[in-house]
C-alpha cells in the first residue's frame, strides 16, 4: 500500500491502472477505521481492481471547533488496518491540500441538506458534498462506498452525483452494529460504560419505532417514548425522511458524545 499526500501524486498514481481499464473504488472516510469501514474495503476491494481510502478529518463539516479538535486520530493504526484489507492507495492529505489560501468555492445541497442533521448542525453537509465533491474528481472512481448509518448522507450524495452529472456509482452498504446493537461509530469510543448502555435506547428506539409502523401506528411516537425514559440521554431529533425510502432516523446526545443512527421502515436495513 501506498500513502499519498497530494492531490497531483494522487492522480500520478491512479493514471497508469486507470490507462489501462482498471475499475477504481473509493472508500472516503475521517479515519479511525472501524470494522464498519473495513466492511467498505471489502466491498471495494470484492468488487474493484483498484481500492483507493481516503483519510481526511474534513474541518469544513464540523460545527463546532471542541468536536473537531476531539475527533479521534491515529493514522498509523489506521494505515495499518488498510493495508492488512489489501487497499492499495491511502489518500491522506493535510487540509491546506484539500482547502488551499484563497479557497471559496463550496456545493451546497438542497432540501435533502436542511433536515435532520442539516437541521441541527447547519453547514454541514455543505462541507460533506463540497469534500465529496473534490474526492469524486480528485480520483474520480468507478464506484464509491459508504455506510447506511450515515443515510442521510448517502441521499445526499445520491442526489449530488445525479444533479452534477458525476460519472460514478454510490453503493450503500448496511450498517455495521457491534455485539450489542450499537451501530458502530469512532465516537464510541468517548463513551464509558455507563453511557454506553444509556446509548443502547437508540437502536432499542429504533426498533420499537419500526415494529409500530409495521403495525400500523406512529413510529416517532413509539422511538420518541423508548428515549424519553432513558436517562442519560438528550434527544435531538426523531423524525422519519424519504432517505432513498421512507426512514426513522435519531440523533442523541449521552454526555457530550452525539450518536445518530437509522432504520429503514417497510425493509431491513
Amino acid at each position: 500500500m501506498k500513502i499519498v499526500r497530494t492531490v497531483a501524486g494522487m492522480r500520478a498514481e491512479l493514471a497508469e491502472p486507470r490507462s489501462g481499464g482498471a475499475r477504481i473504488g473509493l472508500v472516503p472516510t475521517m479515519g479511525a477505521l472501524h470494522a464498519g469501514h473495513l466492511s467498505l474495503v471489502r466491498a471495494a476491494r470484492a468488487q474493484c481492481d483498484v481500492v483507493v481510502v481516503s483519510l481526511f478529518v474534513n474541518p469544513a463539516q464540523f460545527n463546532a471547533a471542541a468536536d473537531l479538535q476531539r475527533y479521534p486520530r491515529d493514522e498509523a493504526a489506521d494505515a495499518e488496518a488498510a493495508e492488512a484489507e489489501g487497499v492499495d492507495l491511502l489518500f491522506a492529505p493535510g487540509a491546506y491540500e484539500l482547502y488551499p489560501a484563497g479557497f471559496d468555492t463550496w456545493v451546497e445541497p438542497g432540501e435533502l441538506g436542511r433536515i435532520l442533521e442539516g437541521a441541527m448542525r447547519p453547514g454541514h453537509f455543505r462541507g460533506v458534498a463540497t469534500i465529496c465533491t473534490k474526492l469524486l474528481t480528485i480520483v474520480a472512481p468507478h464506484v464509491a462506498f459508504f455506510g447506511r448509518k450515515d443515510a442521510q448522507q448517502v441521499a445526499v450524495l445520491q442526489r449530488l452525483v445525479t444533479d452534477l452529472n458525476l460519472p460514478v456509482e454510490i453503493v450503500a452498504l448496511p450498517t455495521v452494529r457491534d455485539h450489542d446493537g450499537l451501530a458502530l461509530s469512532s465516537r464510541n469510543v468517548f463513551l464509558s460504560a455507563e453511557q454506553r448502555a444509556s446509548a443502547l435506547a437508540l437502536p432499542r428506539a429504533l426498533e420499537a419505532g419500526l415494529a409500530a409502523h409495521g403495525a400500523g401506528g406512529d413510529p416517532v411516537a413509539a422511538a420518541r417514548g423508548v428515549l424519553d425514559a432513558e436517562t442519560g440521554v438528550t434527544v435531538e431529533y426523531v423524525d422519519v425522511a424519504d432517505l432513498d425510502g421512507p426512514t426513522l432516523a435519531a440523533a442523541i446526545r449521552v454526555g457530550e458524545t452525539r450518536l445518530i443512527d437509522n432504520v429503514a421502515l417497510g425493509r431491513a436495513r
